[in-house]
């Protein structure tokens, strides 16, 4: 589920600090990335090891190293983000024995769960880029003008 889990939030903050602060190439560095969005090192670590599992991030080890996005910033959606570290975590146990939950507030909970999954796959890193942009944050970086045919 999605409704307030703190994982997927603190995944979804790192991979837009990545996105906002460093090009394809440049990498950021989990010192750089605790200190700026204030998480504690020890506690992104395992969601930047999930997110290089998933290959929404590479990560690049040595003195030098950090991590970068895996994947163009208009391919990467929320939902992905979310689906990536939800997966590598344990479901949460769930009173089934209580009828009301079982009857009324889970199937509640599952509808709002699917249109919020339908919301965030439709929500990518350049539209939270271009979001920041217009409240008047400025990116560090400019990436390079890149043409594909």
């Amino acid at each position: 589920m999605y409704l307030r889990r703190d994982r997927a939030m603190t995944a979804v903050t790192v991979m837009l600090d990545i996105a906002f602060h460093t090009g394809r190439t440049d990498l950021v560095s989990g010192v750089e990335l605790a200190a700026r969005t204030g998480l504690a090192r020890r506690g992104i670590e395992p969601v930047l090891q999930t997110l290089s599992r998933s290959g929404l991030l590479e990560s690049v080890r040595g003195p030098k190293g950090g991590y970068r996005l895996g994947r163009a910033r208009r391919d990467i959606s929320l939902d992905d983000i979310a689906q990536a570290v939800l997966l590598d975590e344990p479901a949460p146990m769930d009173d089934t024995s209580n009828p009301l939950f079982r009857e009324v507030i889970d199937p509640c909970w599952q509808t709002l769960d699917l249109r919020m999954k339908k919301e965030m796959a439709e929500i990518s890193l350049e539209e939270l880029i271009r979001r920041a942009e217009k409240r008047g944050l400025r990116r560090p970086v400019e990436e390079p003008i890149t043409f594909s045919i």
